[in-house]
Order: C-alpha cells, then sequence, then structure tokens
C-alpha cells in the first residue's frame, strides 16, 4: 500500500467516523422534530375545536340578541302607537271641553266676585251696590 492509499483509507475512516458522531445528535433532533409536530397538531386540535364551540355559542347568542331585539322593537312600535292616540285624544279633548271650561270658569270667577262685592256693600250697611269692576 501506498502512502496516497493509506492517506485515503484514514480520511474514509475519519469521515466516517465524523458521519457516526455527528449521526446521535441529528437524530435526537429529528426525534424532537417530530414531538414537536405532534404537539403542534395536537394544540391546532384542540384550538379548532375551542374556536368552533365560541362561534356556535357566539352564533346562539346573536340569535338570541336578534330575537329580543325584535321584541323590543314590536314593544316600541306599540309604545308609538299608544303615544300617538293619546296625543291625539289630548288634542281632541283640548278642542272640544277647553273653551267651554275657560269659559265656565270665568264664568263662576265673576260670579263670585259678584257675590263677594254684595257681601261687602250689605256688611258696610249702606245697601248700595258697588261696582263689578271696583274694589
Amino acid at each position: 500500500m501506498s502512502v496516497g492509499e493509506v492517506a485515503g483509507l484514514l480520511a474514509a475512516a475519519a469521515l466516517v467516523a465524523l458521519v457516526g458522531f455527528l449521526a446521535v445528535p441529528i437524530l435526537k433532533l429529528g426525534r424532537t422534530v417530530d414531538e414537536f409536530t405532534l404537539v403542534v397538531r395536537d394544540l391546532r386540535q384542540e384550538h379548532v375545536a375551542k374556536t368552533a364551540t365560541t362561534v356556535d355559542e357566539t352564533n346562539e347568542l346573536l340569535a338570541s340578541t336578534n330575537a329580543q331585539l325584535q321584541r323590543i322593537d314590536a314593544i316600541t312600535s306599540n309604545a308609538q302607537t299608544v303615544t300617538t292616540n293619546v296625543a291625539a285624544m289630548s288634542s281632541l279633548f283640548a278642542a272640544t271641553l277647553g273653551g267651554p271650561l275657560v269659559r265656565t270658569a270665568a264664568f263662576t270667577y265673576g260670579v263670585r266676585r259678584a257675590i263677594a262685592a254684595r257681601r261687602d256693600g250689605a256688611a258696610a250697611g249702606n245697601g248700595r251696590r258697588r261696582r263689578f269692576g271696583s274694589r
């Protein structure tokens, strides 16, 4: 064997030793990557399941909220109708009874003043009538 062949054999042996030495960490790294892949897959599945549950619950909540809003809309519409009817009745009452009621109040006020003026005149004893407007 020549020196070149021996050097080639030594280089080949060194390369085999280097590959053997590096194979152990590479295999461990491969197992670690496989475990990490499994963990990520499990987390993703759990996350997807939780997200789906959350989305379903949110959809149920929105459906319930929409139903409540429709009920409130109906109540608000009925309240608006009642308010309109009350306003119309109030206007009708004021138009039909307001004028005569004011006249009646003015008439009774005048009668009370006249009676009071007559009493004041009778109490004075002079029997003289007082004028309605003077006091």
